[in-house]
């Protein structure tokens, strides 16, 4: 009886652990990736270990910048007592750089990010070195998505997300260039607002009075929106098609398709 009684425990255990919450928070930034169905696992496992790396690259000592964070929010009193705790259990309860998510979604995954990383610039990055090392970085990984701010599903709340994260492409109070840009909308699991007011409400807070433009071939910036559930992200992005739509596995295939060109050409001419 003891050993059923542990077994079950153990189970149940591993189901805590394992838990789907299937929701994004509003106010949540991150990075949605897609990978092939059954390799959902191994696209979160091998993108925690990726992301982190490149996140040290890019940013420094994660560690020293989320302290540094913490600290700001802090009284003096509280700064102390934390740096007792920390003393006491360091690295315990640490805040996750990026902090996965389970949508209980096939092909999908989700990564929370915090400070310092920027979503949209983290991910372009990712994807402009993939297109210039012409090297696979990745084995599950598909398709990035970064998302720069979320709200909840409404006219209103979009609204307020366009201003957020539109402002600092669109809207500059000193120099602001004209630009063309177009909108794409991503919708899954999601039917609380039509796509076409989701585009026009999104166009009408970029505004013409910078000289701003749609142009859905020859855009400079586009405007990703992802609607997931009870969740709309947004993002500012350039040089997406250039970059295969951010997806890893194209932009390596391309390369490689480009390199067997070249060699073709090459033999040729000898």
């Amino acid at each position: 009886m003891g050993g059923k009684r542990s077994q079950n425990s153990d189970k149940d255990g591993r189901r805590k652990r394992h838990k789907v919450s299937g929701f994004i928070d509003p106010n949540t930034s991150g990075i949605y990736a897609t990978c092939n169905r059954g390799k959902e696992n191994q696209c979160r496992n091998e993108l925690i270990n990726f992301f982190s790396e490149k996140a040290e690259e890019y940013y420094g000592d994660l560690d020293l910048e989320s302290d540094k964070e913490d600290k700001q929010e802090l009284t003096i009193e509280e700064q102390i007592a934390a740096e007792v705790g920390n003393l006491k259990d360091k690295g315990k309860n640490k805040k996750e750089t990026f902090k996965p998510i389970d949508l209980g979604c096939e092909c999908l995954i989700f990564f929370k990010t915090r400070k310092p990383v920027q979503p949209a610039e983290f991910v372009q990055r990712i994807c402009q070195e993939c297109h210039d090392s012409k090297r696979k970085t990745t084995r599950y990984t598909q398709k990035l998505t970064p998302i720069s701010f979320s709200v909840s599903p409404s006219i209103e709340e979009l609204k307020k997300l366009a201003k957020i994260v539109l402002g600092p492409h669109f809207h500059k109070e000193e120099g602001q260039e004209p630009h063309k840009f177009a909108i794409n909308v991503t919708r899954r699991n999601f039917n609380t607002l039509p796509k076409s007011d989701i585009i026009k409400t999104v166009a009408e807070c970029v505004g013409r009075e910078h000289g701003h433009s749609v142009d859905l071939k020859a855009f400079d910036k586009l405007i990703l929106v992802e609607c997931y559930k009870s969740n709309i992200g947004m993002s500012v992005v350039e040089n997406y098609n250039q970059l295969e739509r951010f997806n890893l596995q194209q932009i390596f295939d391309k390369n490689q398709e480009g390199a067997e060109v070249e060699a073709k050409s090459d033999s040729n001419v000898a």
